[in-house]
């Protein structure tokens, strides 16, 4: 269950991903200097302690990229080339921003979805006046199964591509499609997910 805030964040988070995402190798070639949000999915971190949001963004060219993303409190050790930004919450304070594919705990989640069958939190809004219950604005689904063994993930190593990003962890390898258009391999257990003018669903993310 994700708990969203009544706050404001400088920058927002799509500032920062337009900031960012131009410098990628999978936005090579893309008019990446105006995002809009598609929408967004999050999964819940065991400990509480970290955030996990993946961000679906059109370019001006209307390819969909996937950037995953993890909000922390403090630095990430060893992750400094992983920093998208640092940002000020005005309910949380500091946080700094990662790409998910760099952080461990954010793979763990990935991970544990596909191999399991789970699905995005459930996100809880906080008002100020009370909890409201809000609907995702994209649906996801692994395809594994309930009580499917989720090895633990401690160090990650992520490649990116002209299409995706490779992560190796827990043993497996986690190919997390970067660009939502054309042709994908999708050997393996898989998360699919929809979204608003997406009803058909699409592997987002592959683990073998």
């Amino acid at each position: 269950m994700a708990l969203l805030h009544n706050a404001q964040v400088t920058p927002t988070k799509l500032e920062a991903l337009t900031a960012w995402v131009p410098g990628r190798p999978w936005a090579a070639g893309l008019d990446a200097s105006a995002l809009t949000q598609v929408g967004a999915y999050r999964f819940d971190d065991p400990d509480g302690e970290v955030g996990i949001e993946t961000m679906l963004v059109r370019t001006a060219d209307g390819v969909v990229l996937q950037a995953p993303l993890t909000y922390r409190g403090a630095p990430l050790a060893g992750a400094e080339d992983a920093l998208v930004t640092t940002m000020e919450h005005s309910v949380l304070g500091s946080r700094w921003i990662y790409d998910g594919c760099a952080d461990p705990v954010c793979v763990r989640a990935l991970i544990a979805a596909v191999l399991t069958g789970g699905h995005e939190a459930e996100l809880q809004y906080d008002s100020g006046a009370g909890i409201e219950l809000r609907k995702p604005t994209v649906r996801v689904a692994g395809s594994g199964s309930p009580g499917a063994a989720v090895p633990p993930v401690d160090t990650v190593s992520a490649v990116d591509g002209p299409n995706a990003t490779v992560v190796e962890a827990g043993g497996l390898t986690v190919t997390v499609r970067r660009r939502l258009d054309g042709l994908v391999d999708a050997t393996g257990e898989r998360l699919r997910g929809t979204w608003s003018g997406q009803d058909e669903p699409l592997v987002l993310v592959t683990v073998r």
